[in-house]
């Protein structure tokens, strides 16, 4: 499948109230502690997409009843901690290394043997990241070569409680271990360099699970019980960043997105485009199953480059792609460093988005841990997204600012996270194809 987006420099821009699909990180965490408590849970917002759709299908594999979805409506009968039974045969995951590295630590208490294996990108993603720390709690995780997928975790280990400090910031190993601890006897406590999403921390919470926090450090005391709970999913805010970009860059935009999840741990997005000149503003702020929610609204302004402060690169690691973009239609030069965590994304975002950036004329150069860019005129062109949903997204919306056509090769996979992306884009004003070859 390909986008096609017509350029010529839209004058209305993006216009419109709509809602993005459903949270990823937190469908994902939907299905996977519904299906450990004990009793039903009732989801409403989940993600249809790919990527939650593997989560939910691997606990079905391992006899999780679960119904739906319908509607973003999922009912969940728990089987508790111990009630996971052996799949037939490996747990294909597709494109989600969430899905792997969390059921990683999830699987290594339980009594059964279980592979975990992944289409050909998640095939190349690194997992000696958490194989490493799940191997000091006593568990057996074998990898193919260079640590990569597929894993292979045998059954029937005790695990150990232990401390861990994180080398790198990464929620989801970060989650790997907290779920790992919740069966082992004891505390477990991961100390990360770097403040990163706590969904986990606080879903863990919503499901009865002594959970506490304490600065840079989450604690989880096993053996852990889960008890049934109800989950309203926000829209994910990564999905709602493409139309923040889109309207803050695109001349006579004005566009309102609701409900979305504004955890403090995720608005990197909204503090850099900001601190660019970004006209956005949050409002119906409320709380919804542990998780802040709120309508924000965000209209076209005149962007200036910016050196990002590396402290809030964690806190916006999913949304680089549009924001290379919203750089290269900004005035000046933009800084992105202590982002090299993006080079074991999907694809290697930092290589792909330069390549794309200069295919289209734009002066961005990449480094060993982010980019330099000069924004400037964005012509039209062939971009390959190399599999990559965000990176694809990221391509569609800089047609709101290029002369000519943009061509993006390569989109299948935007199903993953963004069900009916292009149709959603196209009722705000991006002028989007979409191509099934």
């Amino acid at each position: 499948m390909k986008y096609i987006v017509q350029g010529g420099l839209s004058e209305t821009g993006l216009q419109g109230t709509i809602r993005v699909p459903g949270d990823k990180s937190i469908s994902h965490r939907s299905i996977m502690f519904g299906s450990l408590a004990e009793g039903t849970s009732h989801i409403s917002g989940f993600l249809e997409g790919e990527d939650s759709l593997n989560t939910l299908r691997a606990f079905q594999a391992m006899g999780v009843e679960i119904e739906g979805p319908t509607d973003g409506k999922v009912t969940i009968h728990g089987v508790g901690m111990f009630g996971l039974k052996a799949p037939e045969k490996a747990l294909d995951l597709g494109n989600s290394g969430t899905s792997m590295r969390l059921l990683a630590g999830l699987l290594a208490g339980q009594k059964f043997d279980v592979e975990l294996s992944g289409d050909t990108s998640l095939s190349k993603r690194p997992m000696k990241r958490v194989t490493d720390p799940l191997s000091k709690m006593g568990a057996r995780v074998d990898t193919a070569e260079d640590g990569k997928p597929p894993l292979k975790i045998i059954g029937n280990q005790t695990l150990n409680s232990f401390s861990y400090q994180m080398p790198m910031a990464s929620a989801q190993v970060k989650s790997c271990c907290l779920l790992a601890g919740m069966y082992a006897q004891g505390k477990t406590c991961v100390t990360e360099p770097a403040v990163t999403r706590d969904h986990t921390e606080r879903m863990l919470k919503a499901f009865g699970c002594e959970v506490t926090v304490s600065d840079s450090t989450a604690c989880v005391t096993g053996p852990a019980k889960l008890i049934a709970a109800d989950i309203d999913v926000p829209a994910d805010i990564s999905s709602a960043a493409f139309f923040m970009v889109g309207a803050s860059i695109a001349d006579g935009s004005d566009i309102v997105l609701l409900h979305v999840g504004i955890n403090p741990t995720r608005t990197g997005v909204i503090d850099i485009l900001k601190l660019m000149g970004a006209d956005i503003t949050t409002f119906n702020q409320q709380e919804v199953g542990g998780e802040p929610v709120a309508d924000i609204r965000i209209k076209s302004a005149k962007l200036k480059g910016i050196h990002i402060p590396e402290g809030l690169v964690p806190l916006a690691i999913d949304e680089f792609p549009v924001l290379f973009v919203a750089a290269a239609c900004a005035e000046g030069q933009t800084v992105v460093t202590g982002a090299e965590e993006l080079r074991v994304k999907e694809s290697d975002r930092i290589q792909v988005m330069a390549d794309g950036l200069q295919a289209l004329g734009v002066d961005a150069r990449a480094t060993e841990d982010g980019m330099i860019i000069n924004g400037g005129e964005i012509s039209g062109g062939t971009v390959h997204s190399q599999d990559d949903h965000r990176i694809a997204m990221a391509f569609a919306m800089a047609g709101l600012r290029s002369t000519g056509d943009i061509h993006i090769e390569d989109c299948d996979n935007v199903n993953t996270s963004f069900p009916g992306f292009a149709e959603l884009a196209a009722t705000c004003g991006l002028s989007i194809k979409v191509l099934n070859e």
